[in-house]
């Protein structure tokens, strides 16, 4: 075996589990040492486990076998079996996890009875309802047991030298692949700069994180410490084009590591976004029986992020989901801020609901692969939080927007992150639309109307969203809200970034009966989110000739 975590082997899982017997095959095989800690809790106090549970109670208990944890996990060679409660102790679980490979034993609970029935050194079931009381011991400690595990083993099978075997091939197929990653981790390091940023949407009970970075999907433990707890199934839901490259890659170490994976392949496209679309994922999770342990991992662009999101707040009541969003739109917009929801024929997204994810995990890699409109489409979002809510951002994206489009890695790392701040701190201010949070719908009015008039999937969203800020701009300029090199800049860059600048010629009126379906409007009146000046918002009505006027000076034929 290499040398890696301090060359230690770990065992952790419920008592009855087989961690003794199974360690001592282990460091036999291995010529390692072997410490069982409740052994050693025994030799040092000269009392067993029941006694000190009687005359000192639990608590003291668990400070003795953290200090023995403590102690034994900073040796090395040594194959440690730990008590069932080990992993209780916050400390305990990330000495295990830093300090050696945890290999988690996983027994169902009748083989635990079985194996316990008559044994009366185990005070936690000596109760009138042992069953019970391990299937509560399950639920508790079972997402404790996979945080830091990896390696998930079943010990049901009889035969003991045939499990000590798969162990020790699983073991030095972990390190191998250790190996390769720390190898690929250096050779990256060495042409790019290897950045992870972390930021925190702060909604109290509701917070998560989004993790930022290059080769985030290569980290399989990554996905898995947001993934529900309890044993859950886990359903990835993605597209026909976002399959094939992304979808094993995500699947294989949650597999790996005992997790049962339900893939869910839906139909590319704006168009899809629909109620056929979504009662597909509902008929994949009823027929593989799904329950409320179920974790949704939406793996795509913000199609499948939309979709996937509302299919988890709806599900059973709601079922906890993970955004893995692989494209710019994505990553920077619709996978940060619970917006989730499906199209119908006579408005964008007006079937939805604000369910929050556990994570989003938005790896810049996948960008490698995304075609140009695609990332253009991206770019659009990007534009729009600068215009709205941050002039130096503007500023920056005016400047870089050559290395945005020729896919700087550096340039695409800060623009994704500041237009997550940006978004994340709108959103901690007013999750649900209240008020504030409308300011980031900046070109969305006429966007959406593209969109819904020519039919969705004609335009990208982000095509829209572009072509729409440039008509917000001008109309922001009609209403005297910004001047003129304000307008020219918003199209200079949006065409730069490879973005529509004219509207299609939809009829003025079809535009008005298109943009008068918006979450925003009030009373009938149309909203719009306007400049005043460039970098900050305005949420207004316009009178009928400005918006005409900006109509008629805005719509011709299809550049693209």
């Amino acid at each position: 075996m290499s040398d890696c975590k301090n060359n230690n082997i770990f065992l952790v899982g419920l008592m009855g589990a087989g961690k003794t017997t199974i360690g001592r095959l282990l460091a036999r095989r291995l010529n390692m040492s072997f410490v069982d800690s409740d052994h050693e809790i025994e030799a040092r106090t000269g009392a067993s486990i029941p006694w000190i549970f009687e005359i000192e109670g639990e608590a003291s208990f668990r400070r003795r076998e953290a200090d023995v944890i403590r102690e034994l996990t900073a040796q090395r060679g040594l194959v440690l079996a730990t008590g069932g409660g080990a992993v209780l102790d916050p400390a305990s679980r990330a000495l295990l996890a830093e300090r050696g490979t945890v290999v988690y034993l996983r027994a169902s609970v009748n083989s635990i009875l079985q194996r316990t029935a008559h044994d009366r050194n185990r005070p936690l079931l000596q109760t009138a309802d042992p069953r019970r009381k391990l299937e509560d011991l399950t639920a508790q400690r079972e997402p404790l047991y996979r945080e830091i595990a990896d390696l998930v083993i079943d010990t049901g099978r009889p035969n003991v030298q045939s499990m000590v075997q798969t162990i020790l091939d699983q073991i030095a197929a972990l390190q191998a692949a250790r190996a390769r990653k720390a190898r690929h981790r250096m050779n990256e390091q060495a042409s790019i700069t290897h950045r992870i940023t972390t930021l925190n949407v702060d909604l109290g009970e509701r917070s998560y994180p989004i993790v930022i970075g290059r080769g985030l999907l290569d980290d399989g433990a990554l996905l898995d410490r947001h993934i529900g707890a309890g044993g859950g199934k886990v359903a990835i839901v993605t597209n026909t084009t976002v399959a094939p490259l992304y979808l094993d890659k995500v699947a294989a170490p949650l597999r790996a590591g005992g997790r049962d994976v339900v893939p869910i392949v839906l139909p590319d496209g704006e168009e899809h976004k629909n109620w056929q679309s979504l009662n597909l994922v509902f008929d994949a999770l009823l027929a593989n029986k799904c329950d409320r342990k179920t974790t949704l991992v939406a793996l795509g662009g913000g199609v499948i992020g939309d979709l996937t999101g509302f299919a988890a707040s709806s599900y059973m009541r709601g079922v906890p989901f993970v955004q893995i969003p692989t494209t710019l739109l994505a990553q920077v917009d619709s996978s940060v801020g619970g917006k989730t929801g499906i199209n119908h024929p006579l408005g964008k997204n007006m079937i939805g609901a604000f369910y929050q994810p556990r994570a989003v995990i938005a790896d810049t890699a996948t960008l490698d692969t995304l075609p140009a409109r695609e990332l253009s489409a991206g770019l659009a979002e990007v534009i729009k939080h600068g215009a709205i809510l941050d002039a130096g951002f503007f500023d920056w994206i005016e400047a870089n927007v050559g290395k945005l489009v020729a896919r700087d890695h550096a340039a695409l790392a800060h623009a994704i992150a500041r237009s997550c701040e940006i978004k994340a701190d709108v959103v901690r201010r007013d999750e649900r639309e209240g008020g504030l949070r409308a300011v980031l719908n900046f070109g969305h009015t006429f966007g959406h109307a593209i969109e819904a008039g020519l039919g969705y999937g004609a335009w990208l969203h982000g095509e829209a969203v572009g072509c729409g800020m440039v008509m917000a701009a001008d109309l922001s300029h009609r209403l005297g809200l910004v001047d003129a090199a304000s307008v020219a800049r918003v199209r200079r860059l949006a065409q730069a970034a490879g973005l529509p600048v004219v509207a299609p010629d939809l009829g003025a009126q079809r535009w008005i009966e298109l943009m008068e379906v918006d979450k925003k409007n009030e009373g009938g009146a149309i909203k719009f989110i306007l400049l005043k000046p460039l970098g900050s918002p305005s949420v207004t009505t316009a009178p009928p000739e400005q918006l005409l006027a900006t109509l008629a000076a805005s719509t011709g034929a299809d550049p693209r």
